[in-house]
């Protein structure tokens, strides 16, 4: 299904929540969080007319739920979240996760000053443009896997980049469910998924995939940053990358099967990208187990990421991880569907939670919170674009009672990759860049031009709506210095 003209009523019900009644065959109203500078361009995007579709799926609970940086995507809008209950025939649908499964974000703090940093910023990109393949189509900096070796990557995730010497166990408790989903099979993975696999763990990747080297810039909450070890004027690392091509083929291999399933079970949708079978179907239990190796694999894939940034970091530094303060604050995923317990009506249940380019935002009381965020709540992590800012937050209980604890997972796109590279032309984005104090360096001029800052929205605009809003707190901003692009 394309883009069309129409667009669902909507009307204000609170500040920063726009409400799409039940027309049709919506099972659930839908809900949008923007304000009036911002609501324009989710308009213009027509991603609204998603968020009214996906409130079609059987089992849907609450609200169809829309984060400010929706745009449109495939069935589902990007920064939509959806909870299905199994128990009443929720379903489970592929395009409520996307074909980067599990793109995730993890933040690195240190204790490094930015005047130091930006003394050796060239070469530091440098270091870790070097030591860290990317780019279309690029091997692993830990060559190519076996089949059985692909397979233990799947099944135990980050941990087994822990267990081949890529990080410490300490970095599996920063990392959103230890970084591994009990519920993966290897079995439920194509031979086409699990080959495109063999050589691309450890690889970046290319698109709004990045290495970032940035600052802590201002500081919202004192105790927050303290608890994430985030210091003023101290050197941080992002990384931003999925499950390569593995995860691509396990959504791509998966939609056919949803489609059949879907008529099978004699399920009715506006829209065939929405194709779904109950979870509690074998081909939603098949789904399921494969999406959770991709995820796996993703885990793995940021794991090893992280680690070799760091040693090029220590290298350039030439002094050791630790000295420099180098440490995992947190790896938040989107693009992924999860049972998790919520409380829905009054009553606590088991649901599947999509969500696509969303980002989990739990309280500090929930028991998956690390002991060390307790008091102040899980690290929400919502990256900008090359040129501007990104916000560590916080999630609260409010994001539980509203949106089955989820926040946005970044700026959002306002313009199409193909845009932007038509409006890049003749432009030297990596000297304006340059100009601005954020050294670039990236494989091929094409990535640069898809994601130019102006293609973006305002992350800004983006965070004060779900800091407004109360479903993620505003802990510090941080400003890049260098950024490594496939």
């Amino acid at each position: 299904m394309g883009k069309t003209d129409k667009t669902p009523e909507i009307r204000q019900v609170a500040e920063f929540i726009w409400e799409l009644p039940r027309t049709g065959g919506m099972r659930v109203p839908g809900r949008v969080y923007a304000d009036n500078r911002l609501l324009p361009a989710v308009l213009a995007d027509n991603g609204l007319l998603q968020v009214s579709n996906v409130a079609h799926l059987p089992g849907i609970v609450g609200y169809s739920l829309a984060m400010p940086d929706i745009h449109w995507g495939y069935g589902f809008p990007i920064g939509g979240v959806a909870a299905t209950d199994p128990a009443g025939g929720g379903v489970i649908s592929p395009g409520g996760v996307g074909y980067d499964i599990n793109c995730g974000v993890r933040l690195i703090a240190s204790t490094v000053p930015k005047d130091e940093a930006v003394l050796r910023i060239r070469d530091i990109v440098s270091a870790m443009f070097h030591d860290v393949p990317c780019g279309v189509g690029s091997s692993g900096a830990i060559g190519k896997l076996s089949t059985r070796e692909v397979a233990a990557v799947m099944r135990n995730g980050a941990a087994w980049a822990v267990e081949n010497g890529y990080g410490t166990a300490t970095d599996l408790e920063h990392t959103e469910e230890s970084g591994r989903l009990a519920t993966a099979d290897p079995d439920a993975v194509g031979k086409r998924a699990v080959e495109r696999g063999r050589d691309q763990v450890g690889t970046l990747g290319s698109g709004n995939h990045f290495l970032e080297v940035g600052y802590v810039d201002e500081i919202y909450d004192d105790e927050a940053s303290r608890a994430y070890g985030l210091e003023p004027g101290a050197m941080t690392l992002m990384v931003h990358s999925g499950s390569r091509g593995l995860g691509y083929q396990v959504c791509d291999d998966s939609l056919d099967v949803m489609q059949r399933a879907a008529e099978r079970y004699e399920i009715r949708l506006p829209d065939r990208q929405l194709a779904c079978a109950p979870v509690l179907s074998p081909e939603g239990e098949r789904y399921l187990a494969g999406m959770a190796c991709a995820a796996n694999y993703a885990w793995a894939n940021r794991q090893i990421l992280m680690t070799l940034a760091r040693r090029a970091v220590a290298r350039v530094f030439n002094a050791t991880e630790p000295a420099l303060g180098l440490r995992l604050v947190y790896d938040v995923c989107h693009n992924i569907a999860k049972m998790e317990r919520h409380t829905v009506d009054g009553r606590e249940r088991t649901l599947c939670v999509h969500r696509k380019g969303a980002t989990r935002a739990f309280p500090g009381a929930h028991p998956d919170v690390p002991s060390r965020y307790r008091a102040a709540g899980q690290p929400v992590l919502i990256p900008g674009d090359m040129g501007t800012e990104s916000f560590v937050c916080a999630g609260t209980e409010r994001a539980m009672a509203e949106t089955f604890g989820s926040s946005c997972h970044g700026a959002g796109r306002v313009m199409s990759r193909s845009r932007a590279k038509k409006e890049a032309r003749r432009r030297d984005l990596r000297s304006e860049l340059d100009a601005m104090g954020v050294v670039v360096m990236a494989r091929g001029k094409s990535t640069l031009a898809e994601e130019m800052p102006r293609a973006y929205k305002d992350v800004a605009s983006v965070v004060d709506i779900v800091d407004g809003a109360g479903i993620a707190t505003k802990v510090a901003r941080l400003k890049p210095l260098g950024v490594v692009k496939g």
